[in-house]
């Protein structure tokens, strides 16, 4: 598996953390943000990120910023993106079972320890392939197709 992970300038250290776990899982990693300054943009990452999930570089990605808003924001304006803005460990395996979302936001501030647990479940908690979690996706995505610009 490879996870796409990116951070603004708030998140640096603890996605160095998360990059970590993820080696010492063997959960191959792209770091889309491997130079940061205190004036940098998050969407600019969110893009990386998203453009890596949707072109089929990496399964899954992971944004970090300070609320974890705005990069879920961003995210999900790209078509075939269902980026989470996650809260807990419940929050990271429901958005996974039920809404297969390719992309999770978190706030670096939380404790790292808790970003781990999070990130963790968010990558091991397959889509539950229930009927209606499917049909509700596919109504997501005809969403998108029918709004495109």
């Amino acid at each position: 598996m490879k996870v796409a992970i990116a951070t603004d300038h708030n998140g640096v250290e603890e996605k160095k953390e998360l990059i970590a776990l993820l080696h010492n899982k063997n959960i191959q990693v792209i770091d889309c943000s491997t130079e940061n300054t205190p004036i940098d943009d998050y969407p600019d990452y969110a893009l990386k990120v998203s453009h890596c999930v949707t072109k089929g570089e990496a399964l899954l990605g992971v944004l970090l910023c300070g609320t974890g808003i705005g990069m879920s924001i961003a995210a999900n304006k790209i078509k075939g993106i269902r980026c989470a803005k996650v809260n807990s460990i419940e929050d990271a395996h429901l958005s996974r079972e039920h809404n297969n979302a390719n992309i999770v936001a978190l706030s670096y501030k939380e404790p790292i320890e808790e970003l781990k647990k999070m990130v963790l479940e968010f990558i091991e908690t397959p889509f539950s392939e229930d009927e209606r979690h499917v049909r509700r996706i596919d109504k997501i995505s005809k969403m998108e197709q029918s709004y495109d610009n």
